[in-house]
Protein backbone atom coordinates (compact mmCIF):
# COMPACT_ATOMS: atom_id res chain seq x y z
CA UNK A 1 0.00 0.00 0.00
CA UNK A 2 1.13 3.60 -0.78
CA UNK A 3 2.78 5.44 2.40
CA UNK A 4 0.35 7.49 4.23
CA UNK A 5 0.44 11.39 3.64
CA UNK A 6 0.85 13.78 6.13
CA UNK A 7 -1.07 16.89 6.01
CA UNK A 8 1.39 18.43 4.41
CA UNK A 9 1.99 16.45 1.51
CA UNK A 10 -2.16 16.07 0.84
CA UNK A 11 -3.16 16.13 -2.49
CA UNK A 12 -5.17 18.98 -4.24
CA UNK A 13 -8.95 18.30 -4.83
CA UNK A 14 -10.07 18.67 -8.50
CA UNK A 15 -11.26 22.37 -7.71
CA UNK A 16 -7.89 23.08 -6.32
CA UNK A 17 -5.06 20.87 -8.98
CA UNK A 18 -5.18 23.74 -11.23
CA UNK A 19 -3.75 26.33 -8.86
CA UNK A 20 -1.78 23.98 -6.81
CA UNK A 21 -0.33 22.30 -9.74
CA UNK A 22 0.45 25.92 -11.45
CA UNK A 23 2.39 27.26 -7.64
CA UNK A 24 3.83 23.94 -7.21
CA UNK A 25 5.92 24.39 -10.97
CA UNK A 26 6.27 27.89 -11.03
CA UNK A 27 8.55 27.23 -7.42
CA UNK A 28 10.64 24.05 -8.48
CA UNK A 29 11.39 25.64 -11.94
CA UNK A 30 14.77 26.79 -11.66
CA UNK A 31 16.10 23.04 -10.44
CA UNK A 32 13.20 21.20 -12.30
CA UNK A 33 15.67 19.98 -14.92
CA UNK A 34 18.17 18.79 -12.77
CA UNK A 35 15.52 16.42 -10.13
CA UNK A 36 14.40 14.81 -13.24
CA UNK A 37 17.75 13.70 -13.84
CA UNK A 38 18.42 12.54 -10.46
CA UNK A 39 14.48 11.37 -10.15
CA UNK A 40 15.05 8.96 -13.42
CA UNK A 41 18.89 8.30 -13.19
CA UNK A 42 19.48 10.08 -15.84
CA UNK A 43 17.48 7.76 -18.45
CA UNK A 44 14.45 11.08 -18.97
CA UNK A 45 16.35 11.98 -21.96
CA UNK A 46 16.37 8.96 -23.42
CA UNK A 47 12.45 8.15 -23.45
CA UNK A 48 11.96 11.60 -24.44
CA UNK A 49 14.35 10.47 -27.67
CA UNK A 50 12.25 7.11 -27.85
CA UNK A 51 9.26 9.33 -27.87
CA UNK A 52 10.27 11.43 -30.51
CA UNK A 53 11.34 8.58 -32.93
CA UNK A 54 7.74 7.69 -32.27
CA UNK A 55 6.26 10.25 -33.98
CA UNK A 56 8.09 10.03 -37.53
CA UNK A 57 8.24 13.85 -38.09
CA UNK A 58 8.44 14.35 -41.19
CA UNK A 59 10.81 17.12 -42.92
CA UNK A 60 10.72 20.81 -41.74
CA UNK A 61 7.47 19.05 -39.64
CA UNK A 62 5.54 21.27 -37.35
CA UNK A 63 6.13 20.20 -33.21
CA UNK A 64 4.15 21.09 -30.39
CA UNK A 65 5.25 20.37 -26.76
CA UNK A 66 2.15 20.55 -24.58
CA UNK A 67 2.94 21.04 -21.04
CA UNK A 68 6.76 21.65 -22.60
CA UNK A 69 8.37 23.18 -19.00
CA UNK A 70 11.91 24.39 -19.56
CA UNK A 71 11.51 22.95 -23.36
CA UNK A 72 13.41 19.76 -22.84
CA UNK A 73 11.31 17.79 -25.41
CA UNK A 74 10.79 20.63 -28.30
CA UNK A 75 14.75 21.41 -27.74
CA UNK A 76 15.71 18.03 -28.61
CA UNK A 77 13.48 17.92 -31.14
CA UNK A 78 15.26 20.63 -32.72
CA UNK A 79 18.95 19.30 -32.41
CA UNK A 80 17.87 15.75 -33.48
CA UNK A 81 15.60 17.09 -36.59
CA UNK A 82 17.51 20.65 -37.69
CA UNK A 83 14.65 21.37 -40.07
CA UNK A 84 11.08 20.48 -37.70
CA UNK A 85 9.89 23.57 -36.11
CA UNK A 86 9.06 23.29 -32.67
CA UNK A 87 6.78 25.24 -30.32
CA UNK A 88 6.68 24.90 -26.47
CA UNK A 89 3.16 25.66 -24.56
CA UNK A 90 2.91 25.58 -21.16
CA UNK A 91 0.34 26.56 -18.33
CA UNK A 92 2.86 28.07 -16.09
CA UNK A 93 5.50 30.88 -17.23
CA UNK A 94 8.01 30.45 -14.62
CA UNK A 95 8.54 27.33 -16.13
CA UNK A 96 8.89 28.61 -19.83
CA UNK A 97 10.69 31.61 -18.60
CA UNK A 98 13.53 28.91 -16.99
CA UNK A 99 13.90 27.65 -20.62
CA UNK A 100 14.30 30.81 -22.63
CA UNK A 101 17.50 30.36 -24.35
CA UNK A 102 18.61 27.35 -22.78
CA UNK A 103 19.99 25.37 -25.73
CA UNK A 104 22.48 27.87 -27.32
CA UNK A 105 21.98 28.40 -31.11
CA UNK A 106 18.39 27.30 -30.94
CA UNK A 107 15.17 29.84 -30.84
CA UNK A 108 11.95 28.15 -29.30
CA UNK A 109 9.64 30.14 -28.93
CA UNK A 110 6.80 29.64 -25.92
CA UNK A 111 3.06 30.12 -25.40
CA UNK A 112 1.69 30.38 -22.51
CA UNK A 113 -1.79 27.85 -22.30
CA UNK A 114 -4.12 26.00 -20.64
CA UNK A 115 -4.00 22.23 -22.42
CA UNK A 116 -7.64 22.06 -22.85
CA UNK A 117 -7.65 25.58 -24.76
CA UNK A 118 -4.40 25.32 -26.78
CA UNK A 119 -4.19 28.98 -29.03
CA UNK A 120 -3.58 26.86 -32.41
CA UNK A 121 -6.30 26.27 -35.70
CA UNK A 122 -7.17 22.66 -36.18
CA UNK A 123 -4.73 20.88 -38.17
CA UNK A 124 -1.53 22.72 -37.28
CA UNK A 125 1.17 20.55 -36.37
CA UNK A 126 2.62 17.03 -37.55
CA UNK A 127 3.14 15.67 -34.24
CA UNK A 128 2.10 17.04 -30.43
CA UNK A 129 3.83 15.01 -27.61
CA UNK A 130 3.74 15.95 -23.65
CA UNK A 131 6.33 14.80 -20.91
CA UNK A 132 4.79 14.03 -17.41
CA UNK A 133 1.95 16.15 -18.04
CA UNK A 134 -1.59 14.30 -18.20
CA UNK A 135 -1.39 13.62 -14.77
CA UNK A 136 -1.50 16.73 -13.95
CA UNK A 137 -4.80 17.72 -15.87
CA UNK A 138 -7.91 17.53 -14.31
CA UNK A 139 -10.01 16.44 -17.24
CA UNK A 140 -7.75 14.00 -19.81
CA UNK A 141 -10.01 13.25 -21.80
CA UNK A 142 -10.50 16.88 -23.08
CA UNK A 143 -6.65 17.27 -23.02
CA UNK A 144 -6.33 14.25 -25.69
CA UNK A 145 -9.25 15.77 -27.71
CA UNK A 146 -7.52 19.28 -27.57
CA UNK A 147 -3.93 17.38 -28.81
CA UNK A 148 -5.38 15.38 -31.39
CA UNK A 149 -7.46 18.77 -32.62
CA UNK A 150 -4.45 20.33 -33.43
CA UNK A 151 -2.39 17.65 -35.16
CA UNK A 152 -2.36 17.11 -39.02
CA UNK A 153 -4.67 13.70 -40.29
CA UNK A 154 -1.59 11.43 -40.23
CA UNK A 155 0.27 12.87 -37.27
CA UNK A 156 0.80 11.49 -33.99
CA UNK A 157 0.08 12.71 -30.46
CA UNK A 158 2.42 11.09 -27.97
CA UNK A 159 2.27 10.72 -24.20
CA UNK A 160 5.25 9.95 -21.79
CA UNK A 161 4.07 9.67 -17.85
CA UNK A 162 5.25 7.42 -15.19
CA UNK A 163 2.83 4.53 -14.55
CA UNK A 164 1.44 2.97 -10.94
CA UNK A 165 3.74 0.90 -9.39
CA UNK A 166 2.55 -2.71 -10.14
CA UNK A 167 2.15 -6.01 -7.43
CA UNK A 168 5.55 -7.36 -8.97
CA UNK A 169 8.16 -8.15 -7.02
CA UNK A 170 9.62 -4.27 -7.79
CA UNK A 171 7.00 -2.87 -6.63
CA UNK A 172 7.54 -2.40 -3.07
CA UNK A 173 10.97 -0.86 -4.20
CA UNK A 174 9.50 1.60 -6.16
CA UNK A 175 7.01 2.56 -3.77
CA UNK A 176 9.77 3.09 -1.26
CA UNK A 177 11.84 5.20 -4.05
CA UNK A 178 8.98 7.03 -4.27
CA UNK A 179 7.12 7.67 -1.42
CA UNK A 180 10.54 8.22 0.80
CA UNK A 181 13.53 9.23 -1.72
CA UNK A 182 11.99 11.48 -3.80
CA UNK A 183 10.76 13.45 -1.46
CA UNK A 184 13.46 13.47 0.12
CA UNK A 185 15.63 14.45 -2.29
CA UNK A 186 13.40 17.12 -3.65
CA UNK A 187 13.67 18.24 -0.25
CA UNK A 188 17.41 18.78 -0.29
CA UNK A 189 17.86 19.76 -4.15
CA UNK A 190 14.65 22.15 -5.00
CA UNK A 191 13.91 22.80 -1.34
CA UNK A 192 10.37 21.76 -1.83
CA UNK A 193 9.72 18.35 0.03
CA UNK A 194 5.87 18.99 -0.71
CA UNK A 195 5.96 19.47 -4.60
CA UNK A 196 7.76 16.13 -4.38
CA UNK A 197 5.76 14.19 -2.50
CA UNK A 198 2.90 15.20 -5.07
CA UNK A 199 4.68 13.52 -8.25
CA UNK A 200 4.55 9.84 -6.38
CA UNK A 201 0.84 9.87 -5.03
CA UNK A 202 -0.18 11.76 -8.27
CA UNK A 203 1.49 8.46 -10.17
CA UNK A 204 -0.65 5.83 -7.86
CA UNK A 205 -4.19 7.68 -9.15
CA UNK A 206 -2.92 7.54 -12.41
CA UNK A 207 -4.34 5.13 -15.08
CA UNK A 208 -2.71 2.14 -16.49
CA UNK A 209 -1.38 2.05 -19.59
CA UNK A 210 -3.85 0.04 -21.59
CA UNK A 211 -6.68 2.53 -19.32
CA UNK A 212 -4.69 5.36 -20.93
CA UNK A 213 -4.47 3.63 -24.01
CA UNK A 214 -8.53 3.46 -24.47
CA UNK A 215 -8.68 7.23 -23.02
CA UNK A 216 -6.58 8.06 -26.03
CA UNK A 217 -9.20 5.89 -28.48
CA UNK A 218 -12.18 7.40 -27.02
CA UNK A 219 -10.10 11.18 -27.89
CA UNK A 220 -10.74 10.42 -31.60
CA UNK A 221 -7.03 8.92 -31.75
CA UNK A 222 -6.35 5.62 -33.74
CA UNK A 223 -3.75 2.40 -33.64
CA UNK A 224 -2.79 3.43 -30.42
CA UNK A 225 0.13 1.56 -29.07
CA UNK A 226 2.34 1.85 -25.91
CA UNK A 227 5.79 0.83 -24.93
CA UNK A 228 6.93 0.59 -21.17
CA UNK A 229 10.40 0.98 -19.84
CA UNK A 230 12.25 1.41 -16.76
CA UNK A 231 10.99 -1.81 -15.53
CA UNK A 232 7.66 -0.73 -16.73
CA UNK A 233 7.89 2.28 -14.32
CA UNK A 234 7.34 4.48 -17.38
CA UNK A 235 5.27 4.27 -20.55
CA UNK A 236 5.30 6.09 -23.94
CA UNK A 237 1.64 5.77 -25.74
CA UNK A 238 1.24 6.84 -29.44
CA UNK A 239 -1.69 7.77 -30.90
CA UNK A 240 -2.21 8.54 -35.02
CA UNK A 241 -4.86 11.00 -35.87
CA UNK A 242 -6.54 9.74 -39.04
CA UNK A 243 -7.60 11.55 -42.42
Amino acid sequence: MPQTMTKRDQLPTLDEKPVYVNRMFARIAPTYDLMNRLMSFGQDQGWRREMLRLCNLPPRGRLLDVGTGTGDIAYMAMEYYPTVQAVGSDFTYEMMAAGVNKVPGLYLPFAQADTCRLPFPDNTFDAVVSGFLVRNVVNRLAAFREMARVTKPGGRVACLETTPPSNSLVGPLFRFYFFRIVPAVGGLVAGDRQAYAYLPHSTVEFPKPPVLARLMEEAGLNNVFFVERMLRSVAIHVGTKLP
